[in-house]
């Protein structure tokens, strides 16, 4: 099923837990940067209709981007949080010519490894969702809840926790309202489908790949370089 789609790229962050000397998403692996891999999953594509990347007001790295010149790929000022980025990416699409009925996918800047089967797997299961969801991976390790002092409290039935990941895939009209409210009454916003959530929404779990992995710390860099290692190569 060809779902056309429009897409949200947060990339304001520094990336502070990385302590290299640039954003993380401008680090290189492969020959290219991080954010170049992870526009790559999408701008091949046939139901993408037009990329927003949300960036710092200074960011001095995108322009020296081949990317940055794509008519596909437009740029919008972030926020200081993930929450206000992505807002501004929404707004920023409207006045591109984006619907409120039409699908977004935020994704985030530094998840390079996202398989197109996953993509293809979370397009056809929303396309008539009336909601929306995430991709997402069930729970493998047993999980323990910490007490003051750092002990083990209890131990949480792994049954029914799932990691979020991202793509998001939320209707533009109510992710953008959802959002607006939740930033309105200042609460905690860490993905997009917690401001469905906050909005009395129900957002649908859909099984991804583990290694879908965002690049947060220096192990997850080296692990991609590992896991990358014939990329530059071939």
């Amino acid at each position: 099923m060809n779902v056309p789609f429009w897409l949200v790229i947060p990339a304001a962050g520094v990336g502070a837990r990385m302590a290299a000397d640039r954003p993380k998403q401008y680090l290189e692996v492969a020959g290219r940067c991080i954010l170049e891999h992870t526009l790559d999953c999408f701008l091949d594509h046939p139901g993408l209709l037009g990329a927003m990347v949300c960036l710092a007001v200074d960011d001095p790295y995108w322009p020296s981007l081949a990317l940055a010149s794509d008519p596909r790929i437009r740029r919008a000022d972030g926020g200081r949080e993930r929450a206000d980025s992505v807002l501004a990416g929404l707004r920023a699409l409207q006045l591109a010519g984006a619907a409120e009925d039409d699908w977004v996918l935020v994704h985030d800047a530094a998840r390079p490894n996202l398989a197109r089967s996953d993509l293809d797997r979370l397009l056809d299961t929303l396309a008539m969702d009336p909601v929306g969801g995430l991709l997402a991976v069930p729970a493998r390790d047993t999980l323990k809840r910490a007490d003051a002092a750092g002990r083990v409290a209890q131990t949480v039935d792994r049954a029914v926790i799932w990691q979020a990941y991202t793509p998001q895939m939320f209707r533009l009209g109510d992710l953008r309202q959802a959002l607006d409210a939740a930033l309105a009454a200042a609460v905690p916003i860490t993905d997009e489908a917690s401001a469905l959530e906050w909005a009395g929404k129900a957002p649908r779990l859909v099984e991804g790949r583990a290694d879908n992995l965002k690049v947060t710390r220096p192990e997850d860099l080296q692990w991609l370089r590992l896991a990358w290692a014939g990329r530059s190569a071939g």
